[in-house]
């Protein structure tokens, strides 16, 4: 049989730019290459983009044996660097456009059409859903109808696309993220590096610094805890656009000397084996491959009740949950992992096992596979991913 020619579009040929783009990477390079031919097209890549970031997605692209290409996009302004990728899908022969993110959905749905693509998959990794009536519009009436199936990483973004934005649900499809497993960790002595006492308890996040992820609520919660543990130590580790206004905040509170800011760590897994508890305080969430990463490394996890958190974490179970932007829950819950360290390993034990279990890149690919096939095939989507799971 003729391999299925797959064509996933992004904004960025980036794999640690963020959760959407990883995940799109993650399925482009992990193809069952006997029955799939997978091309990877990114509307800002361009010859000559050089970064780091961009080596490194070119050589994972090159080791799987993905051909990959790009748009030449370089502003929000060249819109006309679009009408290329009709030429591109119509000469590639390209049996499933899937797209990742609201851009390239929204694009990739119109041209896709254009082209006349068989199937067209739009994959949304979540929004807040407020406001930007223009957005709810765009997915409601181009993405939503034009596409084949529209994927939501949650079922909260998939009861919020079906009652604020007004998608039609037979279009909506939830698949989960997974992930595959982190390197462990090297057994370098973070505690150590950063000068932290031997026996002191240790608080952090793992994150890029920017709105979404309210790090000024953990930046308060963290300091009225400092306040009530003399010994206690706070690591934030990430880099990103919020960085000299959270570093002002942590200075203006006068915790500078046990809340350090981390900046960009290459050694996460180091960075989260150093952890008696490690957070997410997110304003709102689609699946969070970070708060996976935690559950993989058996860290004892409190986590704001947004978007797909509750899909991966039972409040009690495999972590604590709170209501985001509560921060006088979210320091109760963090204060209460530190005084049942018992209780936190057998919640942080939990969550790995579970993580191993239904969050694995291995199932979320296959699911994948077998919808591309399904669609391609005339069958419409499946109304739970459970049914693309094999027999």
């Amino acid at each position: 049989m003729r391999r299925l020619k797959v064509l996933t579009l992004t904004d960025q040929l980036v794999y640690l730019g963020g959760g959407a783009e990883r995940v799109a990477m993650e399925i482009a390079t992990r193809l069952d290459q006997t029955r799939f031919e997978s091309v990877f097209c990114a509307s800002r890549y361009w010859e000559g983009a050089r970064s780091e970031s961009v080596q490194d997605a070119e050589r994972r692209m090159d080791e799987a044996g993905v051909r990959y290409l790009g748009l030449g996009r370089r502003s929000s302004t060249d819109l006309y660097r679009w009408l290329a990728l009709r030429g591109i899908l119509r000469r590639e022969r390209v049996d499933v456009l899937h797209a990742h993110m609201f851009g390239s959905n929204a694009w990739g749905t119109v041209i896709g059409r254009l082209a006349r693509v068989p199937v067209i998959v739009a994959h949304e990794h979540t929004w807040s859903f407020e406001g930007r009536p223009l957005r709810r519009f765009v997915d409601r009436e181009v993405i939503g109808r034009g596409t084949t199936v529209f994927i939501a990483v949650s079922r909260d973004d998939q009861r919020k696309m079906i009652e604020i934005e007004g998608v039609n649900p037979k279009k909506i499809l939830h698949v989960p993220n997974g992930i595959a497993p982190p390197p462990p960790p090297t057994g370098a002595d973070v505690r150590a590096e950063l000068g932290i006492p031997a026996g002191a308890p240790v608080v952090g996040t793992v994150s890029v610094l920017r709105p979404q992820k309210a790090l000024d609520l953990f930046i308060r919660s963290s300091a009225q805890l400092l306040g009530e543990h003399p010994d206690l130590r706070v690591l934030l580790a990430g880099d990103g656009p919020l960085r000299g206004e959270l570093t002002e905040l942590v200075h203006s509170l006068g915790v500078q000397d046990r809340l350090l800011m981390l900046g960009y760590r290459s050694d996460a897994p180091d960075v989260m084996a150093a952890l008696d508890v490690a957070v997410s305080s997110s304003a709102f969430e689609g699946s969070p491959l970070a708060v996976m990463e935690y559950m993989e490394s058996a860290r004892p996890i409190v986590a704001t009740r947004v978007g797909g958190v509750p899909d991966l974490i039972e409040d009690g179970v495999q972590g604590l949950l709170v209501e985001p932007g509560d921060e006088s829950a979210l320091t109760a819950a963090i204060g209460r992992m530190l005084a049942d360290r018992e209780a936190a390993r057998r919640m942080g034990e939990a969550a790995r096992e579970r993580r191993r279990h239904e969050f694995t890149v291995d199932l979320m690919v296959r699911r994948f596979e077998a919808l591309y096939e399904r669609l391609v095939a005339g069958a419409g989507p499946p109304e739970r991913f459970e049914q693309l799971d094999a027999p």
